[in-house]
């Protein structure tokens, strides 16, 4: 099971890859949905038998490098963390899947699309089941490889091949962050297996590092070197630019890279090394902080384009920001739960979008939409489904995910902490607008589309609407059943268990409820407060914010459905029951409209620092290459052979008498030389 769990979308991908042509176009469909569906159910097997169960293992497959001391086996490595990650990764690509069979019905290549969506899948399944650095790069790699051929699918639009590029480019960025942190955790820790690096990270607490000539501490060095690749992947302030430009992909990849999969790749990555974060205070300030500011900045954005996948797009980086600043914070199983709670709604919310804009001809601007929710009831009904989560009304998924995320951020008691509470409100009440503008543009008013548009309108196929169906039950229902195993208050229970266990095997008298504190450093079931999550997460009991965030005041627990609906209602004054109010307030704040309408000019930056920097500094190296390089060294010495052979070749005349001449200057020339060096 766990071999077909992981191993069955790369034989999809091949099969569809390489036999295309035999098989057809469906048959390529049925073997990469057929292979991702079993994925997914063998996925959710081991979700139960591991994660519910807690039958953790780890499954060596072979010897993958054998250098002297240095050995590395290739390693399937099962535990909560990587059966969640399995299942959301495999549930979700078998939605896209079957999705893609409509969306893609009319174009020629759509064996190879899906034979490259079955490679993606098993690219991260690679990647969240590594049981060492190395095998985890292997799946990073892959999942950016797949992403550079899905973005630019369509390789005859200039921008997809532009958007491909770029994503490709700036993940590389932050993968060279990655790979420093992977060499400076093997000087570390001399390993690059997870288990000791996981095992000895307590021992290296206060371990210095000398970088670069200065003493740095070693596990805050290593942790923001990952925290670099981190922001690449998961598109967080600075790396960010690339996900936008990235909707010019077949909208079936945007659910797929944008909503679940390769975007939460660096979610996972911080929690996978929790245990060492927990011993770099000062790198989870830093998470904290950059995520808390990705999530307000991208709001302010996402309330401004028009583009309807784009908007998506920045509410995606919105909420991978709430992610991220609850993991600054410790609160590694809320972030968690909004990674799951996200990819059905986001999901959703993508795919909804497709059917909007293949009922609309390919229609992307939400200012030639409008008053089409009678002609497409069902994506109508389930873009609402999608929007009510992503605004946190309750008692949709995303209430109890990012509610409890805001909770822990201001449970943490810090500074920062309450930094990303406020930063969180701020873009709640944003996302909740920008939710809404794009229903009310989309759906509601006077249809602002051609004749000819319109009058094509249509709801999706069957094959289209099942997998949103699918999806929407997740943004329904995940955020109720999930919320107690994920975060729910139990540490006083886990301890009574486990002091019940204890007193049990060692046959003595103890008092059950006490909590066992002075035990927590050696005991590795007290390093995490849930059972659920076992060692796969751990968390210093002073750093323990969640349990925190079951007691802060009624305030702090209402604020951000109140500010939901406020977004909501103002989404609603402003584009449905007024005229003209977005124009004037665009005129009023023209210079902040500016600004988040152009993205804070990060584009415009980035091409001054970067590209035209290059090409500067490109052209200053070309007149020097040129110039000096090329005049006294190639270009110099060939001249100078063509000059010399210039003047000697006046001495090829022809005549005897001057032959001998040259003869005979030359004869006194080296007598004259060799008395010369015998007087001296």
């Amino acid at each position: 099971m766990e071999y077909l769990a992981i191993l069955t979308p790369l034989a999809a991908f091949l099969g569809a890859f390489l036999f295309g042509k035999k098989i057809g176009d469906r048959g390529a469909q049925f073997v990469t949905c057929a292979g991702v569906i079993l994925a997914a159910l063998c996925s959710i097997a081991l979700f139960f038998d591991v994660a519910l169960y807690g039958h953790d293992r780890t499954l060596p497959l072979f010897t993958w490098i054998a250098a002297g001391d240095f050995s590395v086996d290739w390693a399937l490595r099962f535990d909560t963390l990587s059966v969640v990650m399995m299942c959301v990764i495999t549930i979700v690509s078998s939605c896209v899947h079957v999705y893609s069979i409509g969306y893609m019905s009319h174009d020629p290549a759509k064996g190879r699309f899906m034979s490259y969506l079955s490679l993606f899948t098993f690219a991260m399944l690679m990647l969240v089941s590594a049981d060492n650095l190395l095998q985890l790069f292997f799946g990073w790699e892959g999942v950016g490889l797949a992403s550079y051929l899905l973005i630019g699918f369509w390789s005859h639009k200039h921008s997809a091949n532009s958007a491909a590029m770029k994503a490709f480019i700036v993940n590389r960025v932050g993968d060279f962050g990655l790979v420093m942190g992977m060499f400076t955790l093997f000087m570390i820790f001399g390993s690059v297996q997870f288990d000791a690096i996981f095992n000895d990270a307590p021992h290296y607490a206060d371990a210095m590092f000398d970088f670069m000539g200065w003493e740095v501490h070693a596990l805050t060095l290593a942790c923001l070197l990952l925290f670099i690749g981190a922001c690449g992947k998961s598109a967080q302030l600075g790396l960010h630019t690339w996900l936008p430009d990235a909707m010019e992909g077949p909208t079936p990849v945007s659910a797929l890279i944008h909503a679940a999969t390769m975007v939460t790749a660096g979610v996972f990555l911080v929690a996978r090394f929790s245990p060492v974060f927990e011993y770099a205070p000062d790198a989870l300030m830093v998470v904290c902080l950059v995520g808390a500011t990705t999530a307000f900045v991208a709001a302010t954005i996402g309330m401004t384009q028009f583009d309807i996948k784009r908007v998506i797009a920045y509410s995606t980086m919105s909420q991978l920001g709430y992610m991220f600043f609850a993991l600054g914070v410790s609160a590694y199983g809320a972030a968690m739960f909004h990674l799951v709670t996200h990819a059905f709604f986001k999901a959703l919310l993508f795919l909804g979008a497709g059917s909007v804009i293949h009922a609309m001809s390919n229609e992307q601007d939400m200012r030639k939409m409008g008053g089409i929710y009678k002609l497409i009831p069902a994506t109508y009904i389930l873009m609402w489904v999608g929007s009510l989560a992503l605004a946190g009304i309750p008692f949709f998924a995303g209430y109890y995910s990012k509610d409890i995320i805001l909770e822990s951020a201001f449970a943490d008691h810090s500074w920062f902490g309450e930094y990303a509470y406020w930063m969180g409100i701020s873009a709640a009440l944003m996302t909740a607008f920008y939710s809404w503008r794009l229903i009310l543009m989309t759906f509601h008013g006077k249809p602002r589309a051609e004749k000819e548009v319109l009058h094509h309108v249509h709801e999706s196929p069957k094959v289209m609407l099942l997998p949103l169906l699918v999806l929407a039950v997740g943004a329904l229902f995940s955020g109720a059943v999930f919320y107690e195993p994920f975060v729910g208050s139990g540490y006083a229970k886990q301890e009574q268990v486990h002091t019940e266990v204890v007193a049990e095997h060692m046959d003595i008298e103890r008092d059950v409820e006490a909590p066992v504190l002075d035990e927590r450093e050696e005991d590795p079931h007290a390093w995490n407060r849930f059972g659920f999550w076992r060692t796969s997460i751990k968390v210093l009991h002073e750093n323990d914010t969640l349990e925190a965030a079951h007691h802060v005041p009624e305030w702090v627990k209402l604020l951000p459905t109140g500010v939901g609906i406020l977004g909501i209602v103002l989404a609603y004054v402003a584009y449905l029951w007024t005229q003209g109010f977005p124009a004037l307030i665009s005129r009023l704040f023209k210079p902040l409209h500016a600004l988040f309408f152009h993205k804070w000019y990060f584009d415009e930056l980035y091409n001054i620092l970067f590209k035209e920097g290059a090409i500067g500094f490109g052209r200053m190296f070309s007149v020097s290459d040129k110039k000096v390089i090329d005049a006294l060294g190639a270009d110099g010495m060939s001249q100078a052979a063509a000059a010399g052979g210039g003047a000697l070749r006046k001495f090829q005349s022809g005549y005897v008498y001057q032959y001998a001449f040259v003869m005979i200057i030359g004869l006194i020339a080296v007598i004259s030389w060799v008395i010369y060096e015998g007087m001296f």
